[in-house]
This record gives structure tokens, C-alpha cells and sequence, in this order.
């Protein structure tokens, strides 16, 4: 896929006030730690994850990206009646029915005719809404579209706790599987993607490439609602397959995008930790090129992770103009999605 007309407008986000450290976190597990003999600090040590942010439970998702939205609409570069498309691509929802995207909608007071929808796909759901509407412009079937994630840890963390802590069947080995569970952190990020006609000072999207293995597809499985979620992972099978397939996705990317790896600028990954960041970029020949996190702050956010992260590296370092940045997105199922954007 390749992109000439579509550039990022302008983007808002919204972080909680409450973080849990890796350390807190382990002292609420401190029943298991004690019955397993587990030692204290392996989570921060393994993951470089010093603490994630977190919303109480009930905390609706459609809450979290409502208030992301009005602080990308609050900058003033985005009327809300020019928009034409609404995407919500957070891997949390309000409920199965209707669309989150549908109380969205309401709670800001889009047009009537704003095209409007939920498009998930794991931690992958916002790169993925970005090639939907890159399409649709390119297509001229819309001019400008707004897609929101809202990403809540609380009730996954919460269910987790609870579990490790009184199912006495759980043994070293079997705790692997909810290892990831305890890297889940919150954040709720928006951005407006146009055409560039009507943002000529937009970041252009230069498209890039989309690849799937569903052969992974069990690998890391999850159910349940706002207020108890469910996660299973087996995290060593999935960074084997994930990194296998992102360098598919970036091997075909650069065939669109028209960047070899000595001329990106800066690499924004997903942000699952420091292993998974490590092993990821130099299997893509990328670990030499400049990059930012947020891991260590805010956790794994899911959909949200990629887009704040780039965000925040903008708001905190400025990128600079003309800078060629390679996004690297991977989300269970399995989906790789790698992009250029000239900023």
C-alpha cells in the first residue's frame, strides 16, 4: 500500500492519575510470591517496566476516548463538524452492542452524517483504522476521520491478582501464561488523519505494508467485559512467530514506502518491553536507528501503545520536520503492520 495524499493532522491523548509500580504489584501478588518462593523484582527486571497507569474498574472505555478526543479538538487545528469518519479501535469496549463508537459520537456531538464504527484488532486496532481511512481518502470517499483508542488495565489487572493469588493450582511454570497480563497499562490516544489539501504542514503517511499469520492466532487469547477480563499468553511462542512476521511486513513495507533502515530517523515499536524491543528491532536491522518508549512509564497499552508513544515523543523531544520514521505494529491473531511517515 502506498499513500500520496494523506498526512496526520493532529492528535490528543489522555493519561491516568494513577499508576501501580512493578514493585506494588508484586506485593499485592505477595501470597504467590511467597507459595511459589518467586523473587522479588523479577518483573521490573525482565520487562523494563517500572510501572503502568490504571482507571478504576468500571471505567468505560468510551469515557477514557471521549476525553482523549476533546483534547485533540480543545488544540484548535480540528472542528469536530469537518469530520468525517469516527473509528474506536481500543481492544476495550462499552459492551458487545452497539458500537463504543456510537456513545462516542454522542458524548462529543459529531454531525449526524459522520460515518461511524469499531474496528478491533488486538494492540494492532489503530495502525490498522490508519490504513482503512489512508484508503478511504486516497479513494476520495472522505476528507478527514478521527480514530480513538481508550485503553483500561484496571479490571484485567484486578481479575489477574485475584487469580494468582487464591487458585492454588498454579505452579511456575503454569504462571507464564499470565505473565503479560501484569505488563497491561492504560492510555487513551486520538488522532485526526485528512487530506493533505486541507493540512499542507501534515505528517504524510507513506504507507507500507500489512502481513497475517493466523497459525498464531491462539497464542495469546483473552475474554470478558469493562469490569473482569480474561488473558492467557504464551509470550515466548509469540515474540518467536511476531518477530518472524514483522520482518515480513517490513521487508514488503520498504517496497512502498521507498526507506532502506539507514534512512529512518526514528522507530516507534510496540510497546510491550525491553526484550520484545530489542530482539524485534535488530531482527528488523533496525536496532542501531534512534527510537523512543514508553514502556517503562505506562506499561503495555495496547492499541494505544504505538500512536501515544509517537505522540509523546513529539510533545517531549519535537521531532524534526522531514524525519523518516518506520512504525512497527504488531498485534495477537497474528498482524504485523509496518509504515513510513515523513513528519
Amino acid at each position: 500500500m502506498k499513500f500520496n495524499n494523506v498526512v496526520i493532522e493532529d492528535y490528543g491523548y489522555y493519561l491516568p492519575e494513577e499508576y501501580l509500580s512493578s514493585a506494588q504489584l508484586e506485593e499485592m501478588l505477595s501470597p504467590l510470591y511467597k507459595r511459589l518462593k518467586l523473587p522479588e523484582g523479577r518483573l521490573e527486571l525482565m520487562t523494563g517496566i517500572e510501572k503502568r497507569g490504571i482507571w478504576a474498574n468500571g471505567t468505560l472505555p468510551s469515557s477514557l476516548s471521549t476525553k482523549a478526543i476533546e483534547n485533540l479538538l480543545n488544540k484548535g487545528n480540528v472542528d469536530k463538524f469537518d469530520v468525517d469518519m469516527l473509528i474506536n479501535s481500543s481492544v476495550c469496549r462499552d459492551f458487545l452492542e452497539p458500537s463504543t463508537a456510537s456513545i462516542i459520537h454522542g458524548n462529543i456531538g459529531f454531525k449526524n452524517n459522520t460515518t461511524i464504527f469499531d474496528l478491533s484488532n488486538a494492540c494492532l486496532g489503530m495502525v490498522n483504522a490508519w490504513v482503512v481511512i489512508a484508503s478511504m481518502i486516497e479513494q476520495g470517499l472522505i476528507k478527514r476521520a478521527i480514530v480513538v483508542s481508550g485503553e483500561n488495565a484496571g479490571p484485567l489487572l484486578t481479575a489477574t491478582i485475584n487469580e494468582l493469588n487464591t487458585n492454588t493450582d498454579i505452579t511456575r511454570k503454569s504462571l507464564k501464561k499470565y505473565f503479560a497480563n501484569l505488563t497491561i497499562g492504560s492510555a487513551a490516544v486520538a488522532y485526526s488523519l485528512c487530506h493533505r489539501d486541507l493540512c499542507p504542514t501534515g505528517h504524510q503517511l507513506l504507507g507500507g505494508a500489512t502481513m497475517t499469520d493466523s497459525s498464531a492466532n491462539k497464542l495469546c487469547t483473552g475474554d470478558g467485559d469493562p469490569n473482569s477480563l480474561v488473558m492467557e499468553t504464551d509470550s515466548e511462542e509469540l515474540l518467536k512467530y511476531g518477530k518472524s512476521l514483522a520482518k515480513k511486513s517490513w521487508e514488503e513495507s520498504k517496497k512502498h514506502h521507498g526507506l532502506s533502515e539507514n534512512e529512518i530517523d526514528l522507530v516507534i515499536g510496540h510497546q510491550v518491553g525491553k526484550a520484545h524491543k530489542e530482539i524485534v528491532l535488530k531482527n528488523l536491522g533496525l536496532q542501531d536507528r534512534p527510537t523512543f518508549d514508553t514502556f517503562h512509564e505506562l506499561g503495555n497499552t495496547g492499541s494505544s501503545a504505538l500512536p501515544i508513544t509517537l505522540a509523546l515523543k513529539n510533545d517531549r523531544e519535537k521531532i524534526k520536520k522531514e524525519s523518516n520514521i518506520a512504525l512497527i505494529g504488531i498485534g495477537s491473531g497474528l498482524s504485523s503492520i509496518s509504515m513510513g511517515v515523513k513528519w
